[in-house]
Order: structure tokens, then C-alpha cells, then sequence
């Protein structure tokens, strides 16, 4: 079986080079059958296939050269696992039908608060196309880590913890050798963010799902197929399903309008939680211990069993809380504008809400992404204290003043605030707050009285809302 002419032998030259007859010693030391598998996989008769095979491995090796992560295989990764059980092109018949259910979602809105639909056309898209519009902000919230990870793999794949090479390991040597472990860490790494990414265009509904956009730009966006699955499992009349989540999609891209500043800042949070992210490295060099170099796929699946350090730092714990508390308010104000622009309309809500907070409850596609690439849960674990807070201001106050608090992060309640939100909603109802009272001497100031000696009067009880809100680091 050591005639260069095989298959096989071609194969295992093409990786390995010199080093090609070692490769099949280990293989065959292993408990493997080459010119078995090299049979079963129809490369003996098939010279087609075999060029197939060394072109595609030429590519990875290629494309990995120079990167951390292989983002071209992430790219492909993703649309092979969001095309899994077929993905059709959206029609010219079913996109009318989705962006009529987002124009009556729009108009029962304009009931329901005063900030303004973008004006910018909805996306009705595919998986596929879910996928080429969001990558680019996978790629900036989790590509540093991603980085992180996979220069920590190469360096235990090269022995520089200490532990032994790889390539050692398998009793090779030489620079081509070298070449394919150096690019198994890009390769392994582009698996895993295209496998989480493609896993989240299965089953989001839209680009909110998270709490925050996954676009550059505010943009009403379903997706028709992941919608259809989900209505599929409810006793309720598939137009009221589709309605109710056109609203909360539009819902949410108003509000991320209007504030311009919450994208950003949400954003923001989010890196600085993972900048602080270290990796497990004894986990990691176990994984690649029982798994070896020799399947990327096993290599890429173990990245999901807590590679991360669980130690949290105290920088991190503030940053967590802070993502949490913001997620709750912004579900919860979605909640409640939703039910607001729903109750007069859709028989179902209450039903259609608590599936909704169930399936929220129990983690979502998009949820076990970050999960797997940040160690990072993006759950509004106080989304119902949260929405409860957004109702009672609503009523005590009116939706004008309700909305104005997503002026200015310095305006949000805090994590405490939640805690007694009674207590919150009568300052704010008061007019009572630091922020008024600032914004009053900064009027003074540029009016001339800033010279003055009496000053405005100040409040000194330290409980505003503009004290970190949304529990700021």
C-alpha cells in the first residue's frame, strides 16, 4: 500500500510529504485499514473524486495561511449548517404576505409609543441570506476571542505548554507537516463560529432575537421559513403567529432608532465582558490529548465543553450584570409594547407571549451561540420585574414619558432600581431626577446665570437614575 500510484499514498503525500509513509504507520498502527477506507470512500475508481478531495484540502490549507481563523470556511460552515433540511428562496408570494403582516405591525405600533418605524425598507430573507447579513457582526463580537482560542490551540498543538507537539505525536517531522498543524488551529476555529452562527439562522426569527441588532443598520428583517416551522406547533391561526412576531421584530428596530446609542453601547458591554475572557488551557490541551489532530470536526465539537476559564473577574461580574440588566429593560419594554399594540387585535396574545417567554426561558439557538463562543448567557433573567416597571410608568406617567427615558443610558433604572421599582417609578414620575436638575444648571450656564451665586438647588440622596444606568461599570 506504499506505491506512490495509490490513492491513498497520493493523498497522504499531498499532506504530508516526506513524511507520508510515518502517516500511514501511525494510521495503520491506529487500527485504520487504509486501502479499506480508500475503497469505501470510491477514490480507487473514481480519479474525479480524488481531485476533489486534495483540491479542497489545498484550499483549507491555503485559505488558513497567514489568519487566527479561517473566516472564508466560517462563512461556508454557516450556510452549509443554515441550508441543512433544504432552505428555498424566499418567493415573490410569501415575502408580500410577510411584509403586509410588518405593515399592520407598524400601524399598530404608531398606537402604542412615538418612536418612528426607520423608514427603511423590511428584509424578508432566507437562512442562507440571514446568514451573509449578520456575519459581519459575529465576526466583530466574538472574532477576538475566536482569535484568542485558536493562537491557544496552535500553541499546544505545537508543544509550547510543555505537553509534546502534535506532530511529534504522530511520529512526523518536516515543514509540510508542519503547514497542516499549523493550519488545523484557523481551520478548527472557522468551523466553530460558521457552526454557531449557521445553528442561530435555523431558528431566529428575525435580527433581535438576542436583544440586540445582528445588523449594522436598524432594519425590520424575518425570516419566513424559521417563522413557518414555529407556527407549525401552535393551535393558533398562522397569520396571528406571524403578526405578533412582525410586532415584536419592529418593536424592537424602533426602539434601536430611537436610541441610537443602545446598538452601540450594548455592543460595547459585550466585548468588554469577552476582552476579559481566559481560556482554560489544561481543558483545552485534554481535548486535543483524547481527540487528537486527526479530526477537525471532533476538535471543533469539544470547543463547546467549557474551554473558558469559569473564574470571572470583578470587571467581568459588573460587565455581565450590566448586559443582563439591559437586555431585561429592553425585552421588557418590548413586552410591554407589543401586548399594548396586540391586545386590541389579536384574540391569542396572552398564549403567544408565554410560549414566547417559555422558549426565551429555555435558551435559543442564538443564546447556546454565545454560549459556546464567549462562555457569555444572554438571558433577561429580570424581564418580567423589567416589564412591570415599563407598565407602571406607562400608567402613571404616559407613554411620552415612559419612552423619554431611553433618551440617555444615564435615565435607565438599574439593576437595584428593579429590585424596588415602586420606589424608581415615583421618582421618575416626581420629575424629581439628578438628571433634571443638571440639565436645568446647564440651561442656567448657557443663559448667562452661571455666574450667579445662588445656584440651582441639587439633590443629594444619591438614588437617581442618572447614578450608572443599567448597573454601568
Amino acid at each position: 500500500m506504499s506505491d506512490d500510484n495509490t490513492p491513498w499514498m497520493r493523498l497522504l503525500r499531498e499532506l504530508f510529504g516526506d513524511d507520508a509513509e510515518a502517516a500511514l504507520a501511525e494510521l495503520e498502527r491506529m487500527g485504520m485499514d487504509p486501502s479499506a477506507l480508500a475503497q469505501a470512500s470510491g477514490m480507487l475508481g473514481n480519479p474525479a473524486m480524488m481531485d476533489h478531495v486534495l483540491s479542497q484540502i489545498r484550499s483549507l490549507v491555503t485559505q488558513s495561511q497567514g489568519q487566527d481563523v479561517n473566516w472564508t470556511l466560517a462563512h461556508d460552515v454557516a450556510r452549509g449548517v443554515a441550508a441543512q433540511g433544504g432552505d428555498p428562496t424566499v418567493s415573490a408570494q410569501v415575502a408580500q404576505a410577510h411584509r403586509s403582516a410588518i405593515s399592520r405591525a407598524q400601524l399598530w405600533l404608531d398606537a402604542a409609543t412615538d418612536f418612528d418605524p426607520t423608514g427603511r425598507e423590511p428584509q424578508v430573507v432566507s437562512r442562507a441570506e440571514w446568514v451573509e447579513a449578520t456575519l459581519p457582526t459575529w465576526r466583530v463580537i466574538a472574532g477576538p476571542v475566536a482569535v484568542s482560542v485558536s493562537r491557544a490551540l496552535s500553541a499546544i498543538l505545537r508543544g509550547e505548554d510543555g505537553s509534546g507537539s502534535a506532530i511529534e505525536a504522530m511520529g512526523l517531522q518536516g515543514a509540510d507537516a508542519g503547514a497542516l498543524v499549523q493550519s488545523i488551529s484557523p481551520t478548527v476555529c472557522g468551523m466553530h463560529m460558521g457552526q454557531a452562527a449557521g445553528q442561530a439562522a435555523r431558528e431566529t426569527f428575525g435580527v433581535t432575537d438576542l436583544g440586540f441588532p445582528l445588523l449594522a443598520e436598524p432594519r425590520v428583517t424575518l425570516v419566513p421559513s424559521v417563522i413557518a416551522e414555529f407556527s407549525a406547533g401552535l393551535d393558533i391561526p398562522d397569520d396571528e403567529v406571524l403578526t405578533f412576531l412582525a410586532l415584536r421584530e419592529a418593536a424592537h428596530v424602533r426602539l434601536f432608532a430611537a436610541a441610537a446609542w443602545l446598538p452601540g453601547h450594548l455592543h460595547n458591554l459585550i466585548e468588554r465582558y469577552a476582552s476579559g475572557i481566559t481560556i482554560d488551557l489544561e481543558a483545552l490541551d485534554q481535548a486535543v490529548s483524547e481527540i487528537g489532530v486527526a479530526d477537525p470536526a471532533k476538535l471543533q465539537a469539544a470547543l463547546t465543553q467549557g474551554i473558558f476559564s469559569p473564574r470571572h473577574s470583578e470587571l467581568q461580574e459588573e460587565t455581565l450584570a450590566s448586559i443582563e440588566t439591559l437586555l431585561a429593560l429592553i425585552e421588557g419594554w418590548v413586552d410591554d409594547i407589543t401586548m399594548r399594540a396586540a391586545a386590541p387585535h389579536l384574540s391569542s396574545i396572552g398564549q403567544l407571549s408565554e410560549m414566547l417567554r417559555r422558549r426565551r426561558a429555555a435558551g435559543g439557538p442564538a443564546e447556546d451561540a454565545f454560549k459556546t463562543l464567549l462562555g457569555l448567557e444572554l438571558r433577561p433573567r429580570r424581564m418580567r420585574e423589567a416589564a412591570a416597571l415599563w407598565r407602571e410608568v406607562s400608567l402613571a406617567a404616559g407613554p411620552e414619558s415612559r419612552d423619554r427615558i431611553w433618551s440617555h443610558p444615564d435615565l435607565l433604572p438599574t439593576g437595584a432600581d428593579l429590585d424596588d421599582r415602586a420606589a424608581w417609578v415615583q421618582r421618575w414620575v416626581s420629575g424629581g431626577t439628578e438628571t433634571d436638575d443638571m440639565d436645568r444648571e446647564l440651561e442656567a450656564f448657557l443663559s448667562g446665570a452661571s455666574g450667579d451665586d445662588t445656584a440651582p438647588p441639587t439633590r443629594d440622596d444619591g438614588d437617581s437614575p442618572s447614578e450608572g444606568g443599567a448597573d454601568r461599570p
